[in-house]
């Protein structure tokens, strides 16, 4: 404890560590990827879009990190399986894993079809569990604990009136995965938690940004629940991964780290 606190930093340092990420090419994925790069981690990133994997895999190499790529989802037991192989037969071990895959589709309840509201579940619940499994496994036989995070929402916790049904309902269950999760493998070293963002800045939320009437509309609406009185930007989501990723966060497990500007305080 007396070296914590001569060098706080310190419970920071993730050099040397090997990460495993998934949905490297989306949002979330690529502010992980570059963030773990810039700290010193060696990565494997995994993702279902070659040419957005190999553009993200380049910016953590010019970070100065080793990477390595596997160009698929965490869509089975087999697929989440080769993953974590291919992080311990490239590098020797597995320390973090950060499941940043998922998806969503949007649609009121009486229009949207059972297979879609099915497979926003299976991408965001189901194929986390996979993952922290496989990783799991490898994390016990390594027997020197590890991180596991994973993404949430604010939606999580909020419902939407807009069509969120699917993802509202799948972001509970990853906190209660995660909840589960941090009670189960506490005794093992073995920490599990998720961030848990409001609207931040992505392909996907471009045009929230934008300074057009409607962006203009829709932005004030919900910046009047934000008590920081802004939208969200990629680097609020590096702080929070960087503190669950490392061994600052070594008595954190079961947590949502809700990375919202307060939204959900209010």
């Amino acid at each position: 404890m007396a070296d914590a606190f001569e060098n706080p930093l310190r419970l920071f340092d993730v050099r040397g560590k090997v990460a495993l990420i998934t949905g490297a090419s989306g949002a979330f994925g690529v502010v992980a990827a570059k963030t773990l790069a810039g700290a010193g981690c060696t990565l494997v990133l995994a993702a279902g879009s070659a040419d957005a994997l190999a553009e993200t895999a380049e910016a953590c190499r010019a970070l100065g990190a080793r990477v390595k790529t596997v160009n698929a989802r965490p869509s089975d037991e087999n697929a989440c399986a080769n993953m974590v192989k291919t992080a311990v037969d490239t590098f020797g071990s597995l320390d973090i894993l950060v499941v940043a895959s998922g998806m969503n589709k949007v649609a009121k309840i009486d229009e949207m079809e059972p297979k879609d509201f099915f497979s926003v579940l299976d991408a965001n619940v189901n194929q986390s569990w996979l993952m922290a499994r496989a990783a799991t496994k490898q994390m016990k036989a390594q027997d020197a604990g590890g991180k596991i995070v994973l993404m949430s929402s604010a939606r999580g916790l909020l419902g939407h009136p807009a069509g969120y049904t699917a993802y509202c309902a799948s972001k509970a269950a990853v906190d209660g995965l995660t909840k589960a999760l941090g009670c189960e493998l506490g005794p093992t070293g073995i920490t599990v938690n998720a961030i848990a963002p409001t609207v931040f800045r992505s392909p996907l939320t471009a045009w929230m940004f934008e300074d057009t009437d409607n962006a203009k509309a829709v932005r004030q609406g919900f910046l009047a629940r934000v008590p920081k009185g802004r939208l969200g930007e990629p680097e609020d989501l590096a702080g929070p991964l960087l503190f669950l990723s490392s061994s600052a966060s070594d008595f954190y497990t079961g947590h949502i780290l809700y990375a919202d500007g307060g939204y959900t305080a209010g």
